[in-house]
């Protein structure tokens, strides 16, 4: 795991008691945390952060439509906080590029918690399957020797077939992991996300299991 001292959190939220409690929070737990109220001041700050503690909704409008140009320049593990407590609302978040959401009012310590989940995740190393290479700590990916250029939510579904290549997954299993919640509208959501990852990685061994779901071929 990265040292909590090399961290840096970029937290965008509006409101003042708030920003600067968590803030100040933040930093007594040892993490960088740089602390923005508007989305129009997010450019600079982005690509300079391990992971965004991001308010859904700021003066300058829903913080969710901007969220994928912002991944765009670099993908971090997103923590969105909100008053929404709707599904639909929970899945805009996450459909937008969101690893995990978090409905206020909340504890500080859960927030901790969550964040500490996600640095977890950025510090697993290299994960390989025949000519893929994953480097969850930069979110990158390798295919065939070449850079590929992956969502936050395709590089967490393609993470846990490779982290367990040779399972097969149901598509329901699949949500509940990467998507983070154990009710969804429909499943589809999961067969467009593999299907734009064969296009984006041709040839890549995801196997259709009829009537169950989706696996990542073992290289033979």
């Amino acid at each position: 795991m990265i040292a909590k001292s090399n961290v840096s959190l970029l937290l965008i939220e509006d409101d003042l008691g708030l920003g600067q409690g968590l803030q100040a929070f933040l930093q007594k737990e040892g993490f960088i945390c740089q602390w923005l109220r508007e989305s129009r001041q997010v450019e600079g700050l982005w690509v300079q952060a391990d992971l965004v503690i991001l308010d859904r909704q700021l003066p300058d409008g829903d913080s969710l439509r901007l969220l994928p140009q912002w991944l765009a320049k670099k993908a971090l593990p997103v923590i969105v906080l909100t008053a929404h407590v709707a599904v639909d609302d929970r899945v805009a978040g996450l459909e937008a590029g969101a690893r995990d959401y978090l409905t206020k009012p909340f504890a500080h310590v859960e927030l901790l918690a969550r964040i500490r989940a996600q640095l977890r995740t950025l510090g697993e190393g290299r994960l390989e399957a025949g000519e893929l290479r994953l480097f969850p700590a930069r979110q990158t990916v390798l295919w065939q020797g070449s850079d590929v250029a992956l969502t936050a939510t395709e590089f967490g579904l393609l993470t846990m077939l490779v982290q367990m290549s040779g399972r097969v997954f149901t598509r329901d299993e699949l949500l509940n992991q990467v998507w983070g919640y154990q009710h969804f509208p429909s499943t589809r959501t999961v067969d467009t996300h593999i299907l734009q990852l064969r296009q984006k990685l041709p040839g890549i061994a995801i196997s259709s299991v009829r009537g169950v779901g989706y696996r990542l071929d073992k290289p033979s």
